[in-house]
């Protein structure tokens, strides 16, 4: 354990770290490949290309609507969904083609419309629909049709830094001005620095990419994300991309899937438990009792067991269960507990992963900040439309 706030688990408690991958990790974090230059971003000395007091002129509007799709939108929204609780705006998210999109505010709201490429259709055609607010364009600073067109409407415009691609955008621009906006502080998610000083930190990161290289050696590819708390769905959205668009290629990679529970146990669980064997698992969690209690003298013969107890202590026994079953049965798996939902909880979380992703590329021999197939799919839309 490395902080009071998270508790991250390893696979394998009792595996010694290999030092191939000490090595490798040291590599990647002296940055002497270009590539790793996204990893300036996870530190607080990290330049923003914004000016913080020119965007604090921004903070006066009442509701913020997020125009991105995939890394441009999923930070953004796993930020606002794990801290929701201390947001006093309204947030609205055009992260796909739908026509059921609610009303915002005009002259109330700001839009937020960001895309690295400034090509990405579906932001496109939504902001054009949509989009009848103020606007702020986070795009690269090249010729695009958003830089074009936030030239056009006179917008205020941020630089997309070149070296960040989306689902590694978390801590950049991207993620940490919309938290800004929403009355955050961008420091306080940023904890790399210290964490890369922290043994237990790396040491768990560095056991963890072994084990799933392993893992992927010997054909089991099926990460099986465990959720206990909705407010974590969007974080494990964010995660999902990353995992699947940096390390699927070239006919490699992991495939994830997520399962929400208590409410899998009464699907898929049987098929994780006495199904083929090709799953690992990753369980989260948050710790928190205040949900409500059960009604002591509703409760009939036999059920005592649940007297004064809260949904989220009903919740926790099952995910107890669900691990006990699992050593049982042999199923490996790690387990993400939250104790804290702030800034710094989340701030772990997506340096954690974002390196872990990282080095697994470099271990696997892949390039993890590319998505060359995706490629295909945007040429052949447009072909169609033309």
């Amino acid at each position: 354990m490395f902080s009071k706030k998270i508790k991250i688990s390893c696979f394998d408690l009792k595996k010694k770290n290999n030092k191939k991958l000490k090595r490798l990790f040291s590599e990647i974090l002296q940055k002497k490949d270009p590539a790793y230059k996204v990893i300036d971003t996870f530190s607080n000395k990290y330049q923003f290309s914004y000016d913080k007091k020119k965007i604090n002129r921004l903070r006066k509007y009442k509701s913020i609507s997020v125009f991105g799709l995939g890394g441009s939108s999923l930070c953004i929204k796993a930020i606002y969904d794990f801290l929701k609780f201390k947001v006093r705006k309204k947030v609205y998210f055009y992260d796909n083609l739908d026509v059921s999109i609610p009303k915002t505010l005009k002259n109330k709201n700001l839009d937020i419309i960001i895309s690295k490429s400034g090509s990405t259709l579906e932001t496109i055609v939504n902001q054009n629909i949509f989009s009848k607010s103020k606007k702020l364009f986070i795009t690269e600073n090249k010729k695009s049709y958003l830089m074009d067109l936030a030239l056009k409407f006179k917008s205020e415009i941020i630089e997309h830094r070149n070296f960040v691609g989306g689902r590694y955008s978390a801590l950049s621009e991207v993620g940490m001005l919309p938290a800004e906006l929403l009355g955050f502080k961008s420091e306080k998610f940023k904890k790399f620095d210290n964490l890369i000083k922290n043994k237990n930190f790396t040491n768990t990161l560095i056991n963890n990419v072994d084990m799933m290289y392993k893992f992927y050696v010997s054909g089991k590819t099926n990460s099986v994300i465990l959720n206990f708390d909705k407010s974590l769905i969007s974080l494990i959205e964010w995660y999902q991309q990353l995992l699947s668009e940096s390390l699927g290629k070239k006919g490699k990679g992991f495939f994830p899937i997520i399962s929400n529970l208590p409410k899998d146990n009464h699907s898929l669980m049987q098929l994780y438990l006495d199904g083929n064997k090709n799953n690992f698992y990753t369980i989260f969690d948050i710790v928190d009792n205040n949900t409500p209690k059960i009604k002591n003298e509703n409760l009939l013969r036999g059920y005592n067991f649940l007297k004064n107890k809260s949904i989220k202590s009903v919740m926790i026994a099952q995910r107890e269960s669900v691990k006990k079953v699992f050593q049982k049965q042999g199923l490996k798996f790690r387990n993400f507990e939250i104790f804290n939902k702030d800034e710094e909880s989340l701030g772990i979380i997506f340096t954690y992963f974002m390196l872990e992703t990282i080095l697994l590329g470099k271990l696997m021999k892949l390039n993890p900040f590319d998505q060359p197939a995706v490629e295909s799919i945007k040429r052949e839309t447009k072909k169609v439309l033309s």
